[in-house]
């Protein structure tokens, strides 16, 4: 396997490019930074899932706002005045509790600019679809009334929140959002009965991919990411698994299958947890009985180069 120079930098550099070391992840080229690679777990030391899409040096795009990710996007050095979307891949607790942290900071940067919100929408009474969820968090009658205003038309804090629903069921591809700097194609994605849905960016020239949480009944993933520089998929289960968890999560074999499938340059694991820590020797062995291309263990500030 070729790797290209950025490549290479992150092979080498990722790991020490963390918060701590760095307040940003590079000056040029498509990089992922973990804002949080853990699952929600209370023991893990790890934050729950959140990503991070920068663009020669500009963060454009969130995935996901797990708890505490707010706090490692300041760490960070990006301005929330660049983003331009929040994609979200489901709406558990550990994908999306800090997105009114995002709102509030972005008012208190005076940002101008609107804020576009995706998120699945929901046929199941346990989970909400995203555009109702937007208004039990900052509707008039929301936890955050005081953050209502972002969702007026006539934008009275300086900038509105646009909000979407994204089918979460069925196979169809949704793909109705594109800038002048990223493309994002959404699929629906078979996590138990969560509402969920994983997304494709297509930015600078490169394509990632961000399965999130499935179960790979519908093998579906693996066109989906076709060529794809990066997969981002979870790491939530160990190779012995079975029963429900087999509903939620795909097995580190299957996650090998579906790399393979979609040739992906680089298949970055997050949404690690107690189950899988300490065992990534194992599940390593597991991908690679299919899967050719670099395995990356996911850790909370760290900077992936596409």
């Amino acid at each position: 396997m070729k790797f290209t120079p950025l490549i290479l930098f992150s092979l080498l550099f990722a790991a020490p490019s963390t918060f701590a070391n760095s307040a940003h992840c590079g000056d040029e080229g498509i990089w992922i930074e973990i804002l949080g690679a853990g699952s929600g777990e209370l023991s893990d030391g790890q934050g729950p899932p959140s990503f991070l899409l920068w663009q020669d040096n500009v963060a454009r795009l969130i995935i996901d706002t797990g708890s505490g990710s707010s706090v490692g996007f300041d760490r960070s050095g990006a301005d929330i005045n660049d983003i331009e979307a929040i994609a979200l891949t489901q709406l558990h607790v550990d994908n999306s509790v800090d997105l009114p942290a995002y709102l509030a900071g972005a008012l208190t940067a005076d940002r101008s600019n609107n804020l576009t919100i995706l998120g699945p929408d929901s046929n199941t009474p346990e989970f909400a679809d995203t555009e109702t969820f937007l208004q039990r968090l900052i509707g008039d009658q929301g936890a955050f009334p005081h953050l209502s205003g972002l969702l007026r038309a006539s934008a009275p804090d300086g900038f509105r929140v646009k909000v979407a629903n994204v089918p979460a069921v069925g196979s169809r591809k949704w793909a109705r959002y594109r800038s002048p700097n990223i493309r994002l194609t959404a699929v629906p994605v078979q996590h138990a009965n969560v509402p969920t849905i994983a997304w494709r960016v297509e930015i600078g020239g490169q394509v990632a991919v961000f399965a999130g949480d499935f179960n790979n009944d519908k093998n579906i993933i693996g066109t989906f990411a076709a060529g794809a520089d990066a997969l981002v998929a979870s790491h939530a289960i160990p190779e012995a698994s079975r029963g429900a968890l087999r509903e939620a999560f795909a097995l580190p074999s299957e996650l090998g299958k579906v790399a393979a499938a979609a040739d992906a340059r680089m298949l970055i694991l997050a949404h690690r947890t107690n189950r899988t820590r300490g065992r990534e020797s194992l599940s390593r062995a597991a991908i690679e009985k299919s899967y050719g291309g670099s395995v990356l263990f996911a850790n909370d500030g760290e900077c992936w180069g596409l």
